[in-house]
């Protein structure tokens, strides 16, 4: 009788015998019973003098419980900052953001608020001012739908050994349930002048931002949970608004008030800050976020192999659905379509893929995104051309290259280098 095994570091696909498959296992006379820094007890053989991996079908696991985690051998982690923390967009599956790695950007910190007392203040140009509770607020019709939050100040370079987390990590992508803004402006019977309102946050910053009626009318929300579960406290809970497609900052968490009005409000977040200059002149009121994408395999620091690679990745609009994708692997000289990931849905990321035979010589990847209006990820060169080279640190959304070595080893392509 022959068996194929792997069993004792044996070849792939050689055979051993009966005797010396009964053989192996007597001499693996010993077991041990060592505890794991969790605290469970786990069995393994002895042999020789290395432990080897325990059978898992010989002790019990763990049973249910209350709350689930992740595989110990599983860690993905966001990078924090002072005011910021970016997620692992190289780590992840698919285009949801765990909610525990969805990227955070705060002005005054995470406030404390107490669902029990929480309430919304919608005032101003209104036949009806009212103040709703979270239960008045889920007791309205309430939706859920996929869309991507982005801050405008999504974008870092300069060293090649860079990952897409520390490039454009502020993005992320979750499913927000909760009530449209129309059916609450129906209900306090908003005034047919009115053309702005004020989002007001509860944070220590007590973070403002002016933003269009139409907006809201469109498609805006008070979002009260994410992926299935009440906001987490940084994504602010109890509720925030959400402007889907919009720059981050817009969607005020925690939101506390909101006035009605026929004009913007000046607010110090729309003035002296998310503004960007334009030659002698400031654009301001610049919502929507463009079209970006970024691949998020091969990047720094993984080591690929001469051979057929899939470059993966993320893309999206504020504008729309994306319509294509386009991957170079010449550096730039020539273009080739991506296969989107479905469904394409608006405003959300979109995953690509393509399929690469890589000679084994050096060259450059990068991919360009297209959304449904035409409009086409451009290059730093082109948004400079666009806007002046003093163009500040927001929008920016340029193309994103990476070099492939001849040893398989991947580095960024910094912008300060192009």
């Amino acid at each position: 009788m022959k068996i194929k095994s792997q069993l004792n570091n044996q070849p792939a696909g050689k055979q051993i015998s009966r005797r010396m498959l009964l053989g192996g296992m007597a001499a693996t006379a010993a077991t041990v019973l060592l505890k794991q820094s969790s605290g469970q007890v786990v069995q393994t053989a002895l042999s020789g003098n290395r432990l080897l991996l325990h059978d898992p079908t010989k002790v019990l696991g763990p049973m249910p419980s209350q709350l689930g985690s992740r595989s110990p051998y599983e860690q993905p982690l966001r990078k924090p900052t002072d005011t910021s923390s970016r997620t692992p967009l190289q780590d992840l599956y698919g285009t949801i953001t765990p909610s525990d790695l969805h990227f955070e950007r705060h002005h005054g910190g995470i406030p404390a608020i107490d669902p029990q007392r929480y309430e919304l203040l919608i005032h101003g140009m209104v036949e009806r001012p009212t103040v709703f509770t979270l239960a008045d607020l889920k007791r309205f019709p309430s939706l859920s739908r996929i869309f991507f939050l982005e801050c405008s100040g999504n974008f870092r370079s300069g060293k090649e050994k860079m990952t897409p987390q520390d490039i454009c990590g502020l993005t992320s992508q979750s499913e927000w349930t909760g009530v449209l803004l129309s059916t609450l402006f129906r209900e306090v019977g908003i005034h047919p002048k009115a053309t702005w309102f004020l989002a007001e946050g509860s944070d220590a910053a007590v973070m403002t931002r002016s933003i269009p009626v139409n907006k809201a009318l469109e498609d805006g929300m008070i979002a009260f949970a994410q992926n299935g579960e009440a906001l987490r406290p940084a994504q602010g809970y109890p509720a925030r608004l959400l402007l889907p497609g919009w720059e981050g900052n817009t969607s005020v968490k925690w939101i506390r008030r909101i006035e009605v009005s026929d004009q913007p409000f000046m607010t110090r977040e729309e003035t002296s800050k998310y503004t960007e200059q334009v030659g002698d002149k400031v654009r301001q009121f610049s919502f929507v976020m463009d079209a970006r994408s970024v691949i998020t395999f091969p990047t720094y620091p993984a080591v690929v192999q001469k051979g057929w690679i899939e470059i993966r990745g993320i893309a999206w609009s504020g504008r729309g659905k994306i319509a294509k994708v386009e991957i170079s692997t010449d550096a730039g000289k020539t273009w080739q379509p991506a296969q989107l990931g479905g469904p394409v849905l608006d405003k959300a990321h979109t995953a690509f893929r393509y399929l690469w035979l890589w000679d084994g010589k050096a060259t450059e990847i990068m991919s360009r995104a297209v959304d449904e209006t035409g409009y086409t990820q451009p290059t730093l060169a082109q948004l400079k051309k666009a806007r002046g080279n003093n163009m500040g640190g927001y929008h920016l959304n340029s193309i994103i290259a990476w070099q492939i070595k001849s040893d398989g080893s991947v580095l960024l392509v910094p912008e300060n280098t192009r």
